[in-house]
């Protein structure tokens, strides 16, 4: 039998053999790091047999100092599903009565749920973390073993969970043909046993593990939560409890630390107390109140951004939030995309149904469509600040990340063939000049493929082919690194999508791209080529932004509120010391405002310290202080919200006013006072 490792090296055995026999036959070194195993791409347990000739990749723990997002996630995903194990097994132990459902690894950590009348609370969360600490510090193995299918439900309606056995028929659905658990401790099984009745805790599982509890460097129970079964409201609610877990103290340390510093930056907090936007129960959840101030930041961003199409030759359009079913059908986001979408209104006296629009894309085809074109007018290129609608889980909604109605700065380019790259080289370009303007400097590329087995997909294969060929040698001409997602793409063509990181080091999928050869099928666009025939446009849909909620969310957590002096919604506050210099505070806003600033004159009664404690709350990018001297002078007393800029100095009202011109047209490159 032939084992090929990562760097091609094959190595042979005359039995089956285990990842964890190859890691010990290759060093004492990895056999020790080792805590898994890719077989053929698969992550498995060390122990898993392997029967046949396989690729075999040995999964091992992070080395000491390696940042968390630098780790092989698959040792975290083991690491994350074994805590999840071990946090169960001391619920079960400390509330008998515990039914368990569910509990999968996250990117961040884990959590379980739970069906239990009594409440779990955060003040549980010490004797539980003490408990798991037990089971940890006994160093016991993580022990699999299989049943048969008939045999593994017997077990299973035996136990009485409706959950387990709920998810026995779903594995078995999808074409498992045993079924497996993963015993906390050492465990045989005893041949022709139906009910194995170990003396350790298990739990039915597919797997894989580390292997073993000792292995669990870091853990804690970070919170709890309320879901239900299968994310429907109609079902059986749980208590959904989270934890976390890593390799090394100083890994959990550092998390922890992240988020505090993201708690303190939390978009609906800022959002609450800066009065940017609101959520209302009564309006809806997931739908958005903009007020004043939040409106003015969306506002400038759709300016900026518009402007910067208008010039790269886009026209504007608009088109209407609701549309005939038909309509999505022909397109194909109904049905594909039935299940996150408001269900159909039915008309009255008609059979004629309508769907709050989830995409703008079939609208703007039906735009394209209604006039002819020739291929002397392409690339024709629209662009819509679109509002479209889908209908989360009430679980899944987050403040402006997760929204029920959302702003999409959307675009759609129809072309030749032969314009196909250059254009989407230029969104590209697009997406990035956003991102530099906004201060996102660590941003990621990835290349979103279709799966050639899926069936999700649609339109001709040879398309598919031509469309992703296009989009790597797009890629590699602008000497992009970038990461390629098999089966990530889009139902009706690949697309290459945008992640940057933000300042506290958390990424986010922000702007996309995508190639389209299939709608313009399905909706029978044409244009008249050179030949006088008609030929199929091209379709490439991009998104810079993607949902103007979600990126406003991001925004406002990046700079924590402090937005830069172009984006603020208020840019200067003019702080009066006392009444009697109000009128010359409002000379100074005159001329502030005249020159295009966005202005505010606090005229309170407050001594002007708390005044100035109060603008850096409000996160002011300037506070002009003015008194006597400045009144006689014609100038203003001038201080910066950010404390290692502090006191600028006084300086006439004339200057600043072209100092914070500048740093508006530099996007803050020069700043007032330097």
């Amino acid at each position: 039998m032939q084992i090929t490792l990562p760097d091609g090296t094959k190595k042979q055995f005359d039995a089956p053999v285990t990842a964890r026999r190859v890691a010990e036959s290759i060093g004492a070194g990895l056999a020790k790091a080792a805590v898994g195993a890719r077989i053929n791409g698969e992550l498995a347990d060390l122990d898993r047999p392997i029967a046949a000739d396989a690729e075999l990749a040995i999964v091992t723990r992070p080395r000491k100092g390696t940042p968390p997002n630098e780790q092989d996630p698959d040792a975290l995903y083991l690491l994350r599903h074994s805590c999840a194990h071990v946090m169960a097994e001391v619920i079960c132990r400390l509330w008998p009565d515990t039914l368990l459902a569910y509990g999968p690894p996250l990117e961040t950590g884990f959590y379980y749920d739970l069906k239990l009348d009594e409440p779990i609370s955060s003040d549980d969360f010490e004797k539980i973390e003490a408990e798991m600490a037990k089971i940890i510090k006994e160093d016991r193995p993580f022990t699999r073993y299989e049943l048969p299918v008939d045999q593994g439900m017997t077990k299973l309606q035996e136990e009485n969970n409706k959950y387990k056995i709920d998810n026995a028929r779903r594995a078995v659905e999808g074409g498992a043909d045993k079924l497996s658990w993963y015993v906390t401790g050492e465990y045989e099984l005893t041949p022709g046993a139906i009910v194995p009745v170990p003396e350790q805790w298990e739990d039915l599982c597919m797997g894989p593990h580390v292997p073993r509890t000792g292995t669990i460097g870091a853990f804690k129970v970070m919170s709890v939560a309320s879901s239900h079964w299968h994310g429907d409201i109609t079902q059986d609610r749980f208590q959904r409890i989270y934890g976390t877990a890593f390799y090394d103290k100083k890994d959990l340390d550092a998390y922890l630390a992240l988020l505090d510093q993201a708690r303190q930056r939390d978009h609906r907090v800022i959002g609450q107390k800066l009065g940017l936007f609101t959520i209302d129960e009564k309006v809806g959840q997931g739908l958005v109140l903009w007020k004043p101030r939040g409106a003015m930041v969306r506002n400038l961003l759709e300016d900026y951004l518009k402007q910067k199409l208008l010039d790269e030759g886009y026209e504007i359009v608009y088109t209407p939030h609701i549309g005939k079913v038909d309509l999505y059908k022909t397109s194909g986001h109904y049905p594909y995309y039935s299940d996150s979408q408001f269900p159909p209104i039915q008309m009255r006296g008609s059979e004629e149904q309508y769907l709050l629009k989830p995409m703008n894309c079939p609208h703007h085809c039906r735009i394209f469509s209604s006039d002819p074109h020739s291929y002397r007018d392409l690339p024709v290129r629209m662009a819509e600040f679109g509002t479209v609608y889908r209908f989360e889980q009430s679980g899944e909604l987050t403040g402006l990340t997760r929204v029920r109605g959302f702003t999409q700065d959307d675009a759609h380019i129809f072309c030749t063939p032969d314009q196909v790259k250059d254009e989407f080289r230029a969104c590209i370009g697009l997406v990035h000049f956003v991102f530099e303007s906004l201060g996102f400097k660590d941003v990621s590329v990835y290349l979103s493929l279709r799966d050639p087995g899926g069936d999700k997909y649609v339109g001709d294969p040879a398309n598919w082919d031509r469309a992703e060929k296009e989009l790597r040698e797009v890629l590699d001409e602008m000497d992009l690194n970038y990461v390629t997602e098999i089966g990530e793409a889009a139902f009706y063509g690949p697309k290459v999508d945008f992640k940057v990181k933000d300042v506290i080091g958390r990424q986010w999928q922000l702007g996309t791209v995508q190639l389209d050869y299939n709608l313009p099928e399905r909706f029978d666009l044409t244009y008249i080529g050179p030949d006088n025939q008609p030929h199929r446009p091209v379709m490439i849909h991009r998104a810079p932004f993607g949902s103007l909620e979600r990126f406003m969310g991001i925004l406002i957590e990046h700079f924590a509120g402090a937005f830069p002096l172009w984006l603020s919604p208020v840019q200067v506050q003019v702080l009066p010391i006392s009444e009697k210099f109000t009128d010359y505070a409002e000379q100074v806003a005159g001329k502030l405002k005249a020159a295009g600033l966005r202005v505010e004159i606090d005229a309170s009664d407050e001594r002007v310290n708390n005044k100035i404690r109060l603008a850096q709350k409000q996160k002011m990018p300037y506070m002009l202080v003015v008194g006597g001297r400045d009144a006689e002078a014609g100038a203003v007393s001038v201080r910066a919200r950010e404390a290692d800029r502090g006191d600028i100095g006084a300086m006439p009202v004339e200057q600043f006013i072209e100092q914070a011109l500048r740093e508006i047209e530099t996007r803050g490159r020069e700043q007032v006072g330097t």
